[in-house]
């Protein structure tokens, strides 16, 4: 068991514990079709799980990583950010047998390389018949590596978040076979200038406890700062949203529930209701988790790592006070 708090590492098997010289922030993409979300499980394949295994594979030890946005089982990241605290004994390891190599790159490579091998072991975890082997290759993709100051917090250093979601709309006679693994098929047409119309009386700070599943003791009020449909070069809608920070299924609430007013299952004043009125609603629709992907976090200048996370921290313990 790894304890990162203050600055120590603390492993179990280790006799005194290791003060952590080097903060690095890792830049990451992966594939989320066959994992069960990012958070480490036990007994489950997940994102956070291989690439700890990965970091442990080179580093010959336990290490935790920090993450910026938690994702659902079958949801994708074209950009996520995590932190991870080594030991000067770690850093050295990365230099190299002549000591020469710088060692943020030097831990991209190798952690492409180490990935290689923890996503065949998820395969087998998984028991993927033979024909699949490889399918989780690339799954995980480590763009970049860099050493940043200790106040820097993967999750509470971020000033905001971009997912995008993707919808392949007047499918009901099938969607391309090529867009089916990242787009819902929806069989009624949708109106893109309809649904920002609608999508403008969510946004600003509000509680959106009627578009998320609430954690206990955890506040449900985001400052929701883009909400928007447009139409790309391949007919797709592609649904932008932009927050401080997301509640549980927040972004799959909100996609469903528009869809449900665009298609006409449900009417403006059904909207309205979930809106002004704050509640959990049990007939709202969740859109399929497939179809969404963290794209971007959004991060203050350098100076102001510290500051932004400790205003963060203050908003979340405050929630679980009140």
């Amino acid at each position: 068991m790894l304890n990162i708090s203050e600055g120590i590492l603390e492993n179990s098997s280790a006799e005194r514990p290791q003060v952590a010289a080097h903060r690095v922030r890792i830049d990451c993409a992966y594939d989320g079709s066959l994992f069960s979300g990012w958070a480490a499980q036990p007994h489950l394949v997940t994102v956070q799980g291989v690439l700890e295994s990965a970091l442990e594979l080179i580093l010959r030890s336990p290490h935790r990583v920090v993450v910026a946005g938690r994702t659902d089982a079958g949801v994708h990241a074209e950009a996520q950010t995590v932190h991870c605290d080594l030991t000067e004994v770690d850093w050295d390891r990365l230099k190299g047998r002549t000591g020469d190599d710088d060692p943020a790159p030097a831990l991209v490579r190798r952690l492409q390389g180490a990935l290689r091998r923890c996503l065949y072991d998820a395969e087998e975890r998984l028991g993927l018949p033979k024909t699949l082997t490889g399918i989780l290759q690339g799954a995980v993709q480590v763009h970049s590596v860099t050493e940043v100051p200790f106040d820097f917090d993967a999750r509470f250093s971020a000033t905001g978040r971009r997912y995008v979601y993707r919808i392949a709309d007047g499918s009901a006679n099938g969607v391309n076979p090529l867009h089916r693994t990242y787009t819902w098929a929806v069989a009624e047409p949708l109106d893109c200038k309809q649904l920002n119309e609608a999508a403008t009386q969510l946004l600003g700070l509000r509680d959106f406890l009627s578009f998320c599943k609430p954690r206990e003791g955890a506040t449900t009020i985001r400052e929701l700062r883009e909400l928007s449909f447009t139409r790309n070069d391949n007919g797709i809608i592609e649904v932008r949203v932009v927050a401080d920070a997301f509640c549980h299924h927040m972004v799959r609430s909100l996609v469903g529930a528009l869809v449900l007013y665009g298609t006409g299952k449900r009417d403006g004043v059904w909207l309205r209701e979930r809106i002004e009125n704050p509640g959990r609603e049990a007939s709202l629709t969740l859109a399929p988790p497939h179809a969404l992907a963290l794209a971007e976090i959004y991060y203050p200048h350098p100076e102001l790592y510290g500051t932004q996370a400790e205003r963060a921290r203050s908003r979340r313990e405050e929630s679980e006070l009140g």
